[in-house]
């Protein structure tokens, strides 16, 4: 299938507002390939769960890479509930502050979990913006083990971002640190729908 013509579903609580998106808004975007733990920026979000205590995937990889300090703070947070925020520093990453978010476990029986996935969006920029941060990098929050499809959270994650953006100027650059040549693929496409 061509990355420009990702076939999405339209059954879902959220549906793109079909205004053009504005170019200015695009420009802040950016997705990328890697290891969200190496990125220099003023934040990465963590895929966390709602103990905030560390975890497998993208929370177990941040765990180990910021050090036992991380877990320390996290500790004090009481947790964390789906579709919220917590931010704590970054120690010994190279972002200076983890923005921690837990998403829902997905569910097609239940609509609920696309809006506490966008929730997880907004609420960390909501932190981000709080704080007075310029970049923060997300990963594919849900898409992991709590086996959100990853068409459906790409443009949850997109539209989301795009719509907190148009209001913000504050946050100068958010970036989408995936993992696999596919979710690239995936958040490439959509993003050239939105162009």
């Amino acid at each position: 299938m061509h990355p420009a013509r990702i076939a999405l579903p339209i059954t879902t609580i959220f549906c793109y507002n079909s205004k053009t998106m504005e170019k200015e808004i695009l420009s802040r975007l950016k997705v990328w390939q890697g290891d969200i733990t190496t990125l220099e920026v003023d934040a990465i979000v963590n895929a966390a769960n709602k103990t905030l205590l560390g975890g497998g995937g993208v929370d177990g990889a941040i765990h180990r890479a910021a050090g036992p300090e991380l877990l320390a703070e996290c500790k004090t947070l009481g947790g964390c509930d789906t579709g919220q925020a917590k931010i704590t520093r970054g120690y010994r990453l190279p972002a200076k502050f983890v923005i921690h978010t837990v998403g829902p476990v997905y569910s097609r029986s239940n609509p609920g979990v696309a809006k506490l996935l966008a929730g997880c969006y907004t609420n960390s920029l909501k932190l981000a913006k709080d704080q007075g941060l310029a970049s923060v990098a997300f990963p594919a929050v849900s898409c992991g083990v709590y086996g959100y499809p990853m068409k459906e959270a790409c443009r949850i994650a997109l539209d989301t971002v795009c719509d907190f953006l148009e209001t913000d100027r504050t946050i100068e650059q958010v970036i989408f640190a995936l993992f696999s040549a596919d979710a690239v693929r995936v958040y490439e496409g959509y993003l050239s729908v939105l162009a």
